[in-house]
C-alpha cells in the first residue's frame, strides 16, 4: 500500500506532500475523503500531510465547511521565483542544444504588440549564409515562423486585429497576403504544434518555429531554427520538428507551464 511505501522511504513523504498541493491547486477546496479518494491514500495519511501543510502555512481549513485549500503563501513563493526569472538565462541552454543538434541559426523572440523582437540569436555552425536577423530587430508577426507560432495561440478576433493593424506586403513571392489563407495556415500550426516560415520573409531561407507557454495564459515568447532551403528540406524540417517540440515542452515547463 501507499502508506507502507511512505514508511519505508522518507522521500515518499515529500512526494505525497506535493501531490496534495497539486491536487488542491487543480480542484480547489476539497474535503478529507475527497482528497483521500483522489490520491488513493488512507485518510489518516492525508490528514497528517494536511496538518504539515497547515503548520507550514501552505494550506488552511475552512471552519464552516471543514474543507482544505491552499493558502496565498504558495502564490507569494511562486511570485518571488517568477520575479527573479530571466528568460535568457533559462532559455539559453535549450537554444544552444537546438543549435548543436541542427547546426543552423537559432532565434528567440518576444512579442511586442503586433510585432516580434529578436532577443537572442545563435549563428549557424555550418555554411556561410548569414541571415538579416539580429538581436534588437523588430519584425511583423504575419510573415515569420515565430510570429505565426504566437498568433496560432490567439483568439480569432485578436489575430484579425493584428492583421488589420499590420502593413501587409509581399517580401517574397511566397509571403502570405490573404487573410483567409493565413487563417488556414494558423490552423495547420495548431494541428502540427509548430509553425513554418517557408521563404516568406527571405528568399531561400526556411524556418521552423514554436511558441513558449508559461505560467501566464498569454504567450509572449517563441523560438526558431532557420537555415537555407538547400539544407532545410521538407524531410529535415520533419526531423527537426521532433526536437523543436521537445524543447517547447521542456522549456515551457521550466517557465511555469503545466498542461492540465
Amino acid at each position: 500500500m501507499a502508506e507502507e511505501r511512505e514508511a519505508k522511504n522518507p522521500v515518499q513523504s515529500a512526494e505525497r506532500i506535493f501531490q496534495v498541493m497539486e491536487t488542491l491547486a487543480d480542484h480547489g477546496e476539497m474535503g478529507l475523503m475527497e482528497l483521500s479518494t483522489a490520491l488513493d491514500l488512507h485518510k489518516s495519511t492525508v490528514h497528517r500531510l494536511l496538518m504539515s501543510l497547515i503548520y507550514m502555512g501552505y494550506a488552511k481549513q475552512d471552519e464552516a465547511t471543514q474543507k482544505y485549500m491552499l493558502s496565498y503563501k504558495v502564490v507569494n513563493m511562486a511570485g518571488k521565483i517568477l520575479e527573479r526569472m530571466d528568460i535568457l538565462q533559462v532559455a539559453k541552454p535549450y537554444m544552444e542544444r537546438l543549435s548543436d543538434l541542427s547546426g543552423e541559426a537559432v532565434h528567440l523572440v518576444q512579442r511586442e504588440g503586433n510585432h516580434i523582437l529578436y532577443i537572442y540569436k545563435i549563428e549557424a555552425k555550418v555554411g556561410t549564409i548569414r541571415m538579416v536577423s539580429h538581436v534588437g530587430m523588430v519584425h511583423p508577426m504575419y510573415c515569420s515562423g515565430v510570429g505565426k507560432a504566437i498568433m496560432a495561440t490567439l483568439p480569432d478576433e485578436e489575430v484579425k486585429k493584428i492583421w488589420n493593424e499590420s502593413i501587409i506586403e509581399k517580401k517574397t513571392d511566397k509571403t502570405i497576403t490573404d487573410f483567409s489563407q493565413m487563417q488556414e495556415v494558423l490552423e495547420e500550426v495548431r494541428q502540427n504544434g509548430y509553425a513554418l516560415d517557408d521563404e516568406e520573409n527571405e528568399k531561400g531561407v526556411r524556418c521552423i518555429a514554436a511558441c513558449l507557454h508559461g505560467y501566464q495564459k498569454e504567450v509572449k515568447y517563441a523560438f526558431s531554427i532557420s537555415g537555407p532551403t538547400s539544407r532545410m528540406t521538407r524531410e529535415r524540417v520533419r526531423e527537426l520538428a521532433v526536437d523543436v517540440k521537445k524543447v517547447q515542452e521542456e522549456l515551457s515547463r521550466e517557465l511555469g507551464y503545466y498542461k492540465s
